[in-house]
């Protein structure tokens, strides 16, 4: 977790946080056979943020997970709290809050008892419905209370109306009415769920189509190809055209991070092909194998040198050209990759036999292979996997959501980043390794299968 109130967070492995919520608290069939659940949360929480839950929750730990999931930080201005002064550990993700208006006491009690209906309050402000909530009248507030079997005579017309847009929205979820009900200590789960969807509501959470079992994910993932297009970046062009002009890198991929999964690491795998019979064939060909993974594609351009021996290039909108000085076009393609969170790390791990066995290409006349199968496959992870190799990426932003990235061996990376910065020298360069197939390894080492 960011360093709000850190010391008060625990953590543990995210195998038993996940463990922990989805068994020992017996989480509710329902809450787990509808998308995301309190396990998932958990995980994504622990991966993405460092934040974890050991037993009973204080406010004032909900309070410092809120401020680090919004990404929020203590004003300037001194906020007088009655009961946190500013050398409390409490008082940076208050204040932060407070500004925020997510809390709006000055009276914070952080070594409160977090309780369902408390934490229910702050969510409701940290997802940012509480202008949804207030417009809520009175006969409004008590139908949408009734759904969970509550009076709204129990709690102040502003709380009762914020419950009411809690329930509504989905931010609480059906499986944990009980709990609002009874009103004791908020349990792991609801915590949990109650800080994924705050994140979920900011944006800020797995971006995704669907899953790969989901009746339309084939539709979901046509519509996706048909709306993309090839990437036009100016600015960040002209920086990884110029160094494959001059060889500093063979080819380079354009990618929007709108599209980016934000997926937890050790589950997720992203696949790259330009062909989208290719895409529909793989997601049919994971569900024939039992498998099920959350879907995203991330639209993507990959740009490389067309030599002009190789004839006149025809373009298409889903090809381009630009021919260059020396008589040669640099190429623009448009392709996709699709990023896969597996349900289980030994889904993913199987995920390199199947692509072996029926989507990678070894010869010309190759039979019982899905639809345009490569001889170079290219998927990846941003974790080890055994059967893998590692390799580099060289990552460079422009202006706005896009960057450019070019993969290489990793002994050729630091002059890739050295060339980069050549270019410009206000460039920052990320580098950083990864774990990818073998055939596309063998690639990169100028073998051609």
């Amino acid at each position: 977790m960011r360093n709000l109130t850190a010391p008060v967070m625990r953590r543990f492995a995210a195998a038993s946080l996940a463990f922990a919520i989805a068994g020992a608290l017996a989480l509710p069939a329902s809450a787990a056979a509808s998308g995301e659940d309190a396990a998932d949360y958990a995980l994504f929480l622990q991966a993405k943020h460092d934040i974890a839950f050991d037993g009973a929750t204080t406010k004032g730990e909900f309070l410092a997970a809120l401020a680090d999931t919004l990404s929020l930080t203590a004003p300037e201005e001194a906020v007088a709290f009655a009961d946190v002064a500013a050398n409390n550990p409490a008082y940076a993700a208050a204040a932060a809050l407070y500004d925020a208006g997510v809390i709006t006491s000055t009276t914070v009690q952080p070594d409160a008892a977090l309780t369902a209906s408390m934490a229910v309050f702050l969510a409701v402000k940290a997802a940012g419905l509480k202008e949804l909530a207030y417009t809520y009248p009175a006969a409004k507030v008590e139908a949408s209370l009734a759904k969970a079997s509550l009076k709204a005579s129990a709690y102040t017309p502003q709380a009762a109306k914020e419950i009411a847009a809690a329930i509504d929205t989905g931010l609480l979820p059906e499986s944990y009415y009980a709990e609002l009900k009874e009103d004791k200590p908020a349990s792991e789960a609801l915590v949990a769920v109650l800080l994924g969807k705050v994140l979920s509501f900011n944006d800020t959470y797995k971006h995704y189509l669907g899953r790969a079992s989901d009746a339309d994910i084939f539709v979901k993932l046509q519509d996706a190809y048909r709306t993309s297009d090839i990437i036009q970046a100016p600015g960040l062009q002209h920086i990884v055209d110029t160094a494959l002009k001059q060889g500093l890198v063979t080819g380079y991929n354009l990618k929007d991070s709108r599209y980016d999964p934000n997926f937890v690491d050790s589950l997720a795998l992203t696949y790259g092909h330009d062909n989208l019979k290719h895409a529909l064939q793989l997601v049919g060909l994971l569900r024939g194998e039992g498998i099920d993974a959350l879907v995203q594609f991330e639209p993507k351009t990959s740009a490389f040198l067309y030599l002009k021996e190789w004839g006149e290039p025809s373009q298409s909108d889903s090809f381009r050209v630009v021919q260059i000085e020396n008589g040669n076009y640099i190429a623009y393609a448009k392709e996709y990759d699709i990023s896969f969170e597996f349900e289980t790390a030994a889904d993913k791990a199987r995920f390199q036999d199947i692509v072996l066995a029926y989507a990678k290409k070894n010869s010309d006349d190759a039979t019982g292979l899905i639809a345009n199968s490569w001889w170079q496959p290219l998927y990846y992870s941003n974790t080890e996997l055994a059967g893998y190799d590692l390799i580099s990426n060289n990552k460079i932003r422009g202006d706005g959501p896009f960057y450019a990235q070019s993969f290489s061996l990793n002994d050729q990376s630091a002059a890739i980043s050295e060339g980069f910065q050549s270019l410009d020298s206000k460039l920052e360069v990320e580098t950083y390794t990864f774990w990818v197939d073998p055939p596309f390894y063998r690639y990169l080492n100028g073998e051609s299968l």
